[in-house]
């Protein structure tokens, strides 16, 4: 069993997260098998469908093969993450050690230890499990891992009421678009797990200059000077941490908002000439996106990072939007080259900036 380092001082389980995650996931809504076996046939086919179209508005990726998409349920979504999650932050690199000789990490450890870790990710991945539509990992296979969540596709079909094929294909889309941006960029991958190991890096420092950065942060809060990476839970942990994590925070933070952005970009591009309802899916998503929740959703929502998704996608979309309205895709495709021309922090608000910064 292999339990992976985090920058709480502990360690995850990952195997029991997956263990626990599926025995906590909420069913998923009634299907007959028949519309449960064509929501399968039809989301493989779309997911190889949709590859043509975003290759030819990204002009990324082309002449690489398509591999074949996971077509999940809840639970299996939740190992598939677990798996992932465990490539991401080095959980591989401990493979083949026996439990044996693993440290005794039950007692102590910080905030998330040994097998409680294990535990509250998987009580958290439950949680993710009935809001995923779709997911890129590109930690496994040797062409990265489509995965489709099929249970959630059809409960947003039926709850929008949207005509199923075309939502299906959307979603694909989206999820194809993250393919295609890693699969043309392959230094992507290792450039987040990079960021990720910088994170897990402990920092021992006067606990005074964690506090002191903090309210440094809710003063400039309350007198509205704080820029919109400082907002929400987010927020607050870049503000407890130290330059180099900080830094690496921002830089996952851009690179999300921008991989987000890009691929609502690519969607809606892509979309009228493949999906005829593509205006009332976008009006009726967007929607969806922004509609209140009880107190304690929005709690877990924001404590999961989830409300700063859904801002990646707003902030990022118009970062996308001007830049190749400005300089047309394929001079915009300059964002791939490596990490020296991503976005920084004080561009994705700012999309001359980066014009003149990286195209001169």
């Amino acid at each position: 069993m292999v339990e992976t380092k985090s920058n709480f001082g502990g360690a995850v389980d990952w195997s029991l997260a997956a263990t626990v995650g599926a025995k906590l996931a909420p069913a998923g809504p009634r299907t007959s098998r028949y519309t449960a076996d064509a929501a399968l046939a039809e989301l493989a086919e779309a997911s190889k469908r949709a590859e043509g179209p975003v290759r030819d508005v990204t002009g990324l990726a082309d002449g690489l093969p398509v591999p074949e998409a996971m077509i999940l349920d809840r639970p299996g979504w939740i190992k598939e993450a677990s798996a992932s999650m465990g490539h991401l932050i080095g959980a591989d690199e401990g493979a083949g050690v026996e439990p044996a000789e693993q440290p005794d990490r039950k007692s102590g450890g910080g905030f998330l230890g040994g097998k409680p870790a294990g535990v509250q990710a998987g009580a958290m991945l439950a949680f993710l499990s009935t809001a995923i539509l779709g997911q890129y990992d590109p930690f496994t296979g040797p062409n990265g891992t489509l995965l489709l969540v099929t249970p959630n596709i059809i409960l947003v079909e039926r709850s929008l009421r949207l005509q199923p094929s075309d939502f299906r294909l959307w979603v694909c889309l989206h999820e194809v678009t993250h393919r295609v941006q890693f699969s043309s960029s392959p230094w992507l991958a290792g450039y987040m797990k990079d960021c990720v190991a910088t994170l897990s890096d402990g920092v021992d420092e006067p606990f005074g200059d964690v506090i002191g950065r903090l309210s440094t942060a809710l003063r400039q809060r309350s007198s509205g000077q704080a820029d919109p990476s400082s907002k929400g839970i987010v927020g607050l942990l870049r503000a407890t941490q130290a330059e180099p994590q900080r830094e690496a925070l921002d830089r996952l933070l851009m690179l999300g908002t921008l991989l987000e952005g890009h691929a609502d970009h690519v969607m809606d591009a892509v979309g009228p000439a493949v999906v005829p309802t593509v205006a009332s899916i976008r009006k009726a998503f967007d929607s969806r996106r922004t509609r209140k929740q009880n107190p304690l959703q929005r709690l877990i929502k924001m404590l999961l990072g989830m409300d700063a998704k859904m801002a990646q996608y707003v902030r990022g979309k118009a970062f996308v939007d001007a830049v190749v309205a400005a300089v047309g895709m394929e001079r915009f495709n300059t964002v791939w080259t490596d990490a020296t021309t991503l976005p920084r922090i004080s561009e994705i608000d700012d999309p001359d900036a980066w014009i003149r910064r990286v195209l001169g």
